[in-house]
This record gives C-alpha cells, structure tokens and sequence, in this order.
C-alpha cells in the first residue's frame, strides 16, 4: 500500500495566508466476536517552529484512535506547550480529530502538543452462526450509514459495470452472508494485488490488479451498488473494509475482511490500532473538499513556519 501524510509522520515547510476508559466492548452481541488483544502506546500530535516571522491563528488537526467495538483507547501522557491549546472532536462516527491551536507564535519559537495514547485492540472473530443475518432493510436505515451506499472518492459505485456486477455475483446465494462472500472472493479471484499508485475500483476492474486500497475499493464499491453498507478501515500503512449486516432482532453489525492478503472474512487478526473508519470525510478548514482519510492540516497567518505531523509506536 502506498503510504499518505494521514498515516505516517513527516516534516514540510507551509506558507501560511482527554477522554477516559470506555467499557470496553467485549464485541457486539449478535455481531463479530473479539480475539487476542494486543496493548500498545502510540503518539500522535504536532510540533509548529516559527521562522523568521512571528505566526498567527495557527490551527493545526490530525486524526488519533478513538473507541471501537475492538478498541479501546485511553491518554497516558501529554506534552503540551503553553501556547497551544488541545481539543477533541468526532466527526460522523467515523474519526476523532486532535486539533491544537496556537494563537501566538514568536519568531524563532516552538510549540508542540504530543499525546500518547494506551490502545487495547483486539483481533476480530466471525460470528458463530452465518446464517442469523439478513440484508439491511434500507427503509429503517440510520441517516448516518446511507452514505456507505453512496460513492466516495475512487470508490465509483454508480458506474454502470460495478452496478451490473451487483446484480451478477451471487444471486442464487440463500443467505445475505453467502451473497457479500460472494463478492469477496470474486474480488480477491479477478484483481491480483500489484502495489501501484492509486486508481480506485473501476480501474482496478479494468486492469485486473491493484493493491490493497483498490482490493478494498471495489469489494466496497460491489457492496454498495448491492445495497450492502460498507466502508474502509484505515490502519497503519494498510487498510481493508468492513460490511454491514442485520441480526433477527433488527439490529446492525459491522463485519471486516481482508481484502489483499491471506483470505480472512467475517473477521480479521488485524491488531495494529484503527485510524478512522469510513472514506467520504470533509475536512474542518474545507467542508466542500472530500477526502478519502482525514489528511493532517495546519492553517493560520504569517511567518513560514515548519510543521511536523507525529504518530509513531512506542515500546511499552
């Protein structure tokens, strides 16, 4: 997978114009079961050094773990500079932003919010009994999961080949189960995995390879033109999807699988910390732009300032 600014630390130059322990899910009942748990530190923040020029109004955000079903997430430790204010806010269920602002920087001068956080993520396990879901009834869909029916950047789930494949694959499977499982193996069988820039589902349906955005883009893409809610999971350096289906009571489970490497469906031993869930966010400082992940960003005015997006793992 190719690696993006969302996902890795790194430092450019820009010209400028703490929640506690949540119970932790121990899964959802009637949905996935969760595995080993692996406890780990990871810290993320910013680091903002002026130039020659004092700054002003600097606002800078970049997404950090939150809570899952197979997470668990809690603050250990702060680094946080007088001049810089730290606050957190969730956006559509699906990413929580860490965003600093810095109203004053002096020429010359530095600031830094660096937050480490203590992240219990547990493997994900396939239900026990398959045949106990059933296709989304879209008319009691919840307004915030219609949007993993919709098209989001790469993922073109309109386009007339992805639309006639939803109808194609897996028509005489009995149950909802069998019929997104379908789907998933027709992907993994007819795209080799080729690591590559990115090009999103139908390319990727046209070319016949692609990696592990593209893998996961069109069995998203298939999904949704299915009437199947499904959206993308982003971990570190990798990302896979999830499906969505209901129990016999009504209520909705999140499934994952993998799309590019070993076969896993229905769960998946993943252990590395979840990023953000979903794949249409509107940036704070854009809300026209729609992006893929939560890309970090700063803004403000004046001086030229150097910038250093951190997220790195730490040992226990």
């Amino acid at each position: 997978m190719r690696i993006y600014a969302f996902l890795t630390a790194f430092t450019l130059a820009i010209g400028l114009a703490g929640p506690a322990w949540a119970q932790f899910l121990q899964g959802e009942k009637g949905g996935a079961k969760v595995g080993e748990t692996l406890v780990q530190k990871l810290q993320s923040g910013i680091i903002v050094s002026a130039g020659s020029g004092s700054c002003r109004g600097l606002v800078g955000y970049t997404a950090v773990p939150r809570n899952w079903p197979e997470q668990e997430v809690k603050i250990v430790d702060e680094e946080i500079s007088p001049e810089a204010k730290v606050e957190y806010r969730e956006y559509d269920g699906a990413v929580k932003l860490m965003i600093v602002r810095i109203p004053n920087l002096r020429a010359g001068g530095t600031a830094k919010a660096l937050v480490t956080f203590e992240i219990r993520r547990s493997q994900i396990l396939p239900p026990d009994d398959t045949d106990a879901y059933v296709m989304p009834d879209l008319r009691k869909l919840d307004r915030r999961l219609r949007v993993y029916l919709g098209t989001s950047p790469k993922i073109e789930t309109r386009d007339r080949k992805i639309r006639a494949l939803a109808k194609a694959i897996g028509p005489d499977e009995k149950t909802a189960w069998g019929r997104v499982e379908a789907i998933y193996d027709w992907v993994r069988e007819k795209v080799e995995y080729k690591n590559g820039p990115l090009k999103g589902a139908v390319a990727a349906l046209r070319d016949g390879t692609g990696d592990c955005e593209e893998l996961t883009s069109l069995f998203i893409a298939i999904c949704r033109a299915a009437d199947i809610p499904a959206r993308t999971v982003w971990v570190e350096g990798h990302c896979y999807p999830e499906f969505y289906l209901m129990d016999r009571e009504g209520k909705g489970h999140w499934f994952p699988c993998q799309a590019a490497g070993t076969r896993s469906f229905g769960g998946i031993p993943e252990l590395k910390p979840v990023l953000s869930k979903g794949d249409s966010f509107r940036p704070p400082h854009n809300r026209r732009d729609i992006q893929r992940y939560p890309a970090d960003h700063l803004t403000g005015t004046g001086g030229r300032p150097r910038v250093k997006f951190i997220r790195k793992q730490l040992s226990k």
